[in-house]
């Protein structure tokens, strides 16, 4: 078995919530589980508690199961790439005055597509324009909230 899992963050955190979860039911299990009139105050802690130590062991095991070394050597283009990520984000946000939410936000998406992922021009308009429209339609029609608006839109 690889011991790379004790360096794995999923692992070390996969213990101490189970730990957390462990003190919350020592914790519960002083406290009525069941009343005269139902629940006690002891059942919801009770049950929030077992769940967390089910769950924080399991992602502990998966930690284990699943451990792989690390790449060896740093990727300059996967860095790139992310940075290009979040320049064009920026140039979103500042573009919105401008272009207001909906044609920034149908910009960003048509880039990240097409341009960061290479997907065909018509996928990549077809996203855009349609997140752009349900952006719009959710918020500012369905939910009478307003989207940042610019001098175009």
């Amino acid at each position: 078995m690889n011991s790379f899992f004790v360096r794995n963050g999923d692992f070390w955190s996969g213990l101490a919530l189970a730990a957390l979860g462990g003190y919350i039911v020592s914790q519960a299990w002083r406290w009525d589980y069941l009343g005269e009139d139902g629940p006690g105050a002891g059942f919801f802690p009770m049950w929030y508690g077992g769940a967390m130590v089910v769950l924080s062991l399991l992602l502990a095991a998966g930690a284990i199961l699943k451990a792989r070394p690390p790449k060896q050597a740093f990727q300059w283009h996967d860095l790139g790439r992310a940075l290009l990520c979040w320049a064009a984000f920026v140039g979103c946000i500042a573009s919105m005055p401008l272009l207001g939410f909906p044609i920034s936000f149908a910009l960003l998406t048509w880039f990240i597509i097409a341009v960061m992922a290479r997907q065909p021009q018509p996928i990549a308009l077809g996203v855009a324009i349609g997140a752009a429209a349900a952006f719009y339609v959710l918020f500012t029609l369905a939910l009478d909230l307003s989207l940042p608006k610019g001098m175009l839109f």
